[in-house]
């Protein structure tokens, strides 16, 4: 860690822009070093406006489990409004993130892919609603179909078709599809368009478990 670097990179970042800067942080280094109180500090002096923090450290990358004290901790320290990040998977994991570590927010991440309804299932939560359900397969199926759609008008064709495979991947955890790999053999978007089509007409979808 170099904390004098960080105050010297935030401040002219900062300084740089005439919109408010975010600044995303992980716990700290490695377990002998949880730094994220004192780079918080520099953050809020160096004039950041909001901060996020992953509830692991850098050495841990995607392994073990968050951990929210620390986050709890920078949210004690700082007036700056923090997010909390880090395994937050439900509605009710969402709400004892923010219970346990009083930050303004939360942040989502790994959570949402191939699951984009569940910001909706969250925030009704979170305001004292009932969470909407999770979509049957085939609305899963027609929301995916729209999600492609805008890739491959984004990307063009050859670069969507490739991207399409991950959002794929992620879309069909959450499905029970006979053949799932056989999406990443299709060459065209008109292809992966009719094999997702064929996924609902010939229902090789079966219901959400």
């Amino acid at each position: 860690a170099q904390p004098d670097l960080v105050a010297e990179l935030l401040k002219a970042t900062v300084a740089a822009v005439d919109v408010p800067v975010s600044l995303k942080i992980r716990t700290g280094v490695d377990a002998q070093q949880i730094n994220a109180l004192a780079i918080a500090r520099i953050a809020e002096d160096a004039g950041i406006s909001l901060l996020s923090i992953h509830g692991r450290h850098r050495a841990q990358r995607y392994e073990g489990q968050a951990e929210y004290d620390t986050i709890a901790q920078v949210v004690d320290v700082v007036d700056i409004p923090v997010l909390a990040n880090g395994d937050i998977d439900s509605p009710a994991k969402a709400r004892s993130v923010l219970d346990h570590t009083g930050a303004a927010g939360i942040m989502i991440g790994r959570a949402a892919l191939g699951r984009p309804w569940l910001f909706a299932q969250i925030k009704a939560a979170l305001n004292g609603l009932p969470a909407p359900p999770t979509p049957q397969p085939h609305e899963i199926l027609a929301l995916l179909q729209k999600q492609l759609t805008a890739i491959y008008q984004h990307y063009g064709e050859q670069t969507g078709v490739r991207i399409a495979r991950k959002h794929w991947k992620w879309y069909s955890k959450q499905l029970d599809i006979d053949d799932a790999a056989g999406f990443n053999r299709l060459q065209t978007a008109s292809e992966q368009h009719q094999w997702l089509l064929a996924c609902a007409e010939n229902q090789i979808t079966k219901p959400n478990r």
